[in-house]
């Protein structure tokens, strides 16, 4: 293949990623669910606060249907849910702008974040004291702000775990690379904390950039370089249509890479993708922080059937286990929160918060809303991984889950 032939096919890879998540799933409304309710009669707006277009599109688009799937187990559990949707633009001021708009004129009881920026829009929502429920991946506001409550754990990326490297090393990996965001402290702590994670139980990690620009998919130059350096295994902490335009790449260059693990790109990610996205996919292995639902347990079947009726089709994604979990966390914090409660009150509700395990979908393992910073990897250091062959994903024997411990002294 030539050199063009070969930027044009990753560009062309890049592009049915991103579209294959805007394709039947795209163009969610506001939408209310309502059942018999122990929320004595009161209907909980909630503004789902996601990346629904710019470059982080391709990994949160989705979890506007996660949310909905959650809203309709809320109103058999009482409680009616109505949905506002409110897009990031993928943009620090957009962000900013539609968690104002969420509050000021729609007027939420809660926000539900899955976003790359969350961050930059915490302190304002933390200074109106807002509800925030979602997933930690962007920033260490989850932590620190008092009113933001992650359904994925109070994950600390400066903190890391043996979690990733007893994964490569299961898998015969001797030299990892790793990529991450520069913009995201997230992601780029997470890059750099898989590197050590590898180390520390005895592999190479000669290749790491924690600086990569947001959404790019100008890789040619990262695969030559890990080319170089050796690398037979990979794994990286961005949105897929960077992850699988390098896995492309690598692969064009000649790397011989045995083993390339993503946090996100599993299930409808993918296969809505193309046959291009599908072929590319092949043999890459996937992380999830719930229970895949090949696993077929009560909870991954429940989950299922709340996506069929919220009208989702296939496979799930990223962005609906996101949006699916957060509300099962919200959810949960109602029962105790009372009929008609302030915001106030659902923060100290959701604060307390404990057994949380996404409706099951955290298997035998749960937190507390108080275990803030408790871990450096998933819910008890657990990961749930599963490998792309054919058009279906197959669990991997001993990582369903793979469970890590926290590194003592090691930071990143």
């Amino acid at each position: 293949m030539s050199r063009s032939s070969k930027v044009l096919a990753t560009l062309a890879l890049a592009t049915l990623v991103a579209a294959g998540c805007s394709s039947a799933k795209n163009g969610t409304s506001s939408s209310t669910t309502s059942g018999s309710n122990s929320g004595g009669g009161k209907t909980f707006t909630v503004g789902v606060l996601t990346d629904l277009t710019g470059p982080a599109a391709s990994g949160a688009k989705t979890s506007p249907f996660g949310a909905k799937a959650g809203a309709i187990v809320a109103s058999s559990e009482g409680f009616q849910i109505r949905i506002v949707e409110a897009d990031s633009q993928t943009s620090p001021s957009g962000i900013l702008t539609s968690a104002k708009k969420l509050v000021e004129q729609d007027h939420v009881d809660a926000v539900l974040a899955v976003s790359a920026l969350t961050f930059a829009a915490a302190d304002y929502l933390t200074s109106k004291g807002i509800p925030v429920v979602g997933v930690a991946e962007d920033g260490s506001e989850w932590t620190t702000h008092a009113n933001m409550f992650s359904a994925f754990g109070f994950n600390d990326a400066t903190k890391v775990s043996t979690t990733a490297g007893l994964f490569f090393k299961m898998q015969s990996v001797t030299t990892l690379g790793t990529l991450g965001y520069g913009i995201s402290p997230q992601s780029a702590n997470a890059a750099k904390g898989a590197a050590v994670s590898a180390q520390a139980v005895g592999l190479r990690a000669p290749y790491v950039n924690a600086n990569f620009p947001f959404g790019s998919t100008n890789v040619a130059p990262v695969a030559l370089q890990m080319k170089a350096a050796g690398v037979d295994g990979f794994t990286s902490t961005t949105d897929p249509n960077t992850s699988f335009a390098l896995i492309t790449a690598m692969r064009q260059a000649g790397v011989n890479l045995k083993v390339a693990l993503l946090p996100d790109g599993y299930g409808g990610d993918l296969l809505q993708a193309g046959p291009g996205a599908l072929q590319s996919g092949q043999g890459v292995y996937f992380s999830l922080s719930f229970e895949p639902v090949e696993m077929h347990t009560a909870a991954t079947e429940k989950f299922a059937n709340a996506l069929k009726s919220a009208g989702v089709t296939g496979a799930p994604t990223y962005g609906e286990y996101a949006g699916y979990t957060s509300m099962a966390l919200l959810v949960q914090a109602l029962h105790t929160a009372g009929a008609h409660p302030s915001h106030a009150a659902l923060i100290s509700a959701l604060s307390g918060v404990t057994g949380f395990n996404a409706w099951g979908l955290l298997g035998s393992h749960s937190f507390g809303m108080a275990d803030r910073a408790a871990t450096a990897t998933g819910v008890d250091g657990c990961l749930w991984v599963t490998k792309l062959s054919g058009s279906s994903f197959q669990l991997v024997p001993g990582a369903d889950p793979i469970c890590g411990s926290v590194i003592a002294g090691k930071t990143v």
